[in-house]
């Protein structure tokens, strides 16, 4: 088989010889506790890094246990598709301190639009949560709800371009059916 079909694991079968030799090694019990550690800083580097690289290109096989499953695709998705007020909470409560730090007619305007725009999101987040389960529960009913609340409201206090795993969809594009 070809390494550039689709379906293929992108490098040779190994043989025998080479596969034992490699299972030789990996069973092999490292001398010292020090060659160990080594072994097992080594080995946890290495799942970091393809779980970082797994958040940037939504690999699916190597998120973190809490990013991993249909469930979590589907929120997501459901989030990035949409504006949401609680995605520019911060830079706008940056901007209104700096405005309630001028001169009093300013700094009620300030503080008007810090309590408005905290009013809002509280709002625009019950909003989006109350759907978001209603959808979860229509599309997978077997699944359990636990935690969900926590990740959307996570998620969705994010900065678009700043969130991980990479959003995969668009603004305003539909949702697939199927997950």
């Amino acid at each position: 088989m070809d390494e550039n079909t689709p379906g293929a694991k992108g490098r040779k079968t190994p043989s025998r010889k080479e596969a034992e030799e490699a299972r030789k090694k990996a069973m092999k019990t490292p001398m010292t506790r020090k060659e160990q550690m080594k072994r097992e800083r080594d080995a946890r580097a290495q799942i970091r890094e393809r779980q970082q690289e797994a958040l940037k290109s939504g690999d699916e096989r190597y998120l973190p246990l809490r990013d991993r499953g249909p469930v979590r695709r589907f929120i997501r998705d459901y989030i990035d598709r949409r504006y949401v007020i609680a995605e520019f909470l911060l830079p706008i409560l940056v901007v209104s301190f700096i405005v309630t730090s001028l001169p009093p007619p300013w700094a009620g305007i300030g503080l008007l639009m810090w309590v408005a725009v905290t009013l809002l999101t509280i709002i625009d987040e019950f909003i989006l949560v109350r759907r978001l389960k209603k959808e979860v529960a229509r599309r997978f009913p077997d699944e359990s709800a636990k935690g969900l609340t926590l990740y959307t409201l996570l998620r969705s206090t994010q900065l678009r371009r700043w969130r991980l795993p990479k959003p995969q969809i668009s603004r305003g594009a539909p949702l697939p059916e199927r997950y």
